[in-house]
């Protein structure tokens, strides 16, 4: 089915910063007040005003950008930076295929899905490559962007949907619907990580899978390019809104009703990521 169209972003109001909330002075996570700033340096070239910050909370060592862009902020970045329009043209693209089979394969140890919804799919990617895997299998795609219209006109998708699982409409929509709900480099870039994860919880059938790979919480921002960071291009610079060390985000896994079934450690591309799959139990 044809996606949903999204918004584009909003005008600035006169004399507000659109692209960013109050900075807090609390960690979203734990709550503490005990934060450290990890890296500081202008917009720059976004073409965003303010000052790209991430701050690490002491206690729990949850990283996150602290002022958290807005939902106009969130847009601009989808719309300023969609992502590689095709994996064709990527020297990676093999890599990366071997890499989404190699994910897909995490779910042969159990029943054959009927239904898998891909969020964040962008392009496709990921169910066109799954499909060799997972032949009996509907593979849907969700993304907040125009990606998801190529995967749909492209047949990468069954059933494309344009948007944010945590909107109403969507979730109330896709209740109970999947047996498998994957998330690959996602739910750092959401607004709350826990809404996404109480989401996919939502539109899970009991005793669905929730398939996640999340980067290495030490990489994204350890790794930056040396000197003088004002002259980071675009492209270059961390995007992550939140990054979740392995133990705080299991933990929560456990709290919203999933079941811990395997966690490893996965290294087709930097950054190092951890891929957790658990199911929902509740």
């Amino acid at each position: 089915m044809p996606p949903t169209p999204r918004p584009e972003p909003g005008r600035p109001a006169t004399g507000a910063d659109p692209f960013h909330e109050p900075r807090r002075d609390d960690c979203p996570w734990c709550g503490s007040r005990q934060l450290r700033t990890r890296v500081r340096a202008p917009e720059g070239r976004r073409r965003t005003p303010g000052t790209f910050a991430v701050d690490e909370c002491r206690d729990c060592a949850h990283a996150f950008q602290n002022p958290r862009p807005t939902a106009d902020g969130l847009l601009l970045r989808h719309h300023q930076h969609p992502g590689a329009d095709d994996g064709r043209t990527d020297p990676d693209g093999r890599r990366r295929r071997g890499h989404h089979r190699g994910a897909a394969r995490a779910l042969l140890p159990y029943a054959e899905p009927e239904s898998w919804l891909d969020v964040g799919t962008g392009h496709g990617h990921f169910p066109q490559a799954a499909r060799a895997i997972h032949p009996y299998t509907s593979f849907d795609g969700l993304d907040p962007t125009r990606r998801i219209e190529r995967a749909w006109e492209a047949g990468r998708v069954e059933e494309a949907y344009q948007g944010l699982l945590t909107d109403p409409e969507i979730t109330a929509r896709l209740r109970a619907r999947y047996d498998v709900v994957s998330m690959f480099h996602h739910l750092e870039h959401t607004a709350d990580p826990r809404d996404e994860l109480r989401a996919a919880h939502t539109v899970l059938r009991p005793g669905g899978h929730l398939l996640l790979e999340v980067p290495h919480p030490a990489r994204p921002f350890g790794t930056l390019p040396l000197g003088d960071r004002r002259y980071w291009r675009p492209r270059d610079r961390p995007r992550p809104l939140h990054l979740m060390p392995p133990r705080n985000l299991l933990t929560e896994l456990r709290s919203l009703g999933y079941e811990i079934l395997t966690t490893r450690h996965c290294t087709p591309l930097p950054p190092r990521a951890h891929r957790i799959l658990a199911r929902r139990t509740t």
